[in-house]
């Protein structure tokens, strides 16, 4: 299957029903079915140990049972990372744009550390899914009536959403046992500001301030956050004085 095709059968899958075969055993499952259990496999031990084989046993079928559904692992994936997102939770009625966007970040930040895999299925061009443009609709309708154009408003979503990846990836990185990688880190390099702070004076100095109490340390999807928001809001008044 090329490229083309492949991109034509993931839209049959994630925008409409792919009719079953005309002959054959009665079809016994569903796509939400096989998508959860490709979901438990990724959760548990990561989307390399996601196969068509692991999935067709956690469901009770033979693995050329399954291919009757669902054409490959690519295929599979593109229906686990739509379903594992779930469709974009709606906004607080009466709140402003930048409330919304707050709100929905922190969503899709808490649901990338809810599935870390799906950092890893959602790089490059693909077919993106309708719960998954539904996050991206809610981002660019929370910009509505802030005059900004189509393609900022996009920007935007786009850049909240790779501020929340790239935060959910650090956090990943740390590994399972919480903040200790990073506190370890963080003494080996305290260690080396000591021995070669000369060299480098104002990482030195920013990094000694950084650690004492309340030096706001572990801030960075926080302070991120805030200022994306914030130069958001210096664009939208710009373009409101532009358009006065």
């Amino acid at each position: 299957m090329n490229g083309k095709e492949q991109h034509a059968e993931t839209v049959r899958l994630l925008w409409g029903s792919r009719p079953g075969p005309a002959r054959g055993p009665r079809r016994t499952l569903d796509l939400g079915r096989i998508a959860q259990a490709g979901i438990e496999v990724a959760d548990a031990e990561g989307l390399d140990a996601v196969s068509m084989q692991r999935v067709a046993a956690l469901l009770g079928v033979t693995k050329m049972a399954l291919y009757r559904y669902v054409p490959g692992k690519a295929e599979l994936i593109s229906l686990m990372v739509d379903a594992s997102l779930g469709p974009a939770p709606a906004p607080a009625e009466g709140e402003g744009w930048r409330a919304q966007l707050d709100d929905w970040a922190r969503r899709l930040f808490a649901a990338f550390r809810l599935h870390p895999w799906v950092l890893d299925a959602t790089v490059g061009p693909r077919v993106m899914g309708p719960m998954e443009l539904s996050w991206m609709e809610r981002a660019v309708a929370a910009l509505d009536g802030t005059r900004l154009g189509g393609a900022q408003r996009m920007d935007a979503a786009v850049l909240l959403v790779n501020h929340a990846r790239g935060i959910a990836a650090q956090t990943r990185a740390a590994g399972s046992e919480g903040a200790e990688p990073e506190k370890e880190l963080g003494a080996v390099l305290a260690q080396l500001m000591q021995e070669h702070g000369e060299r480098f004076p104002a990482l030195a100095a920013a990094f000694a301030s950084a650690s004492e109490p309340g030096g706001g340390r572990d801030q960075a999807w926080e302070f991120g956050l805030e200022r994306i928001l914030d130069g958001l809001a210096v664009l939208i008044d710009d373009v409101l004085v532009e358009d006065a």
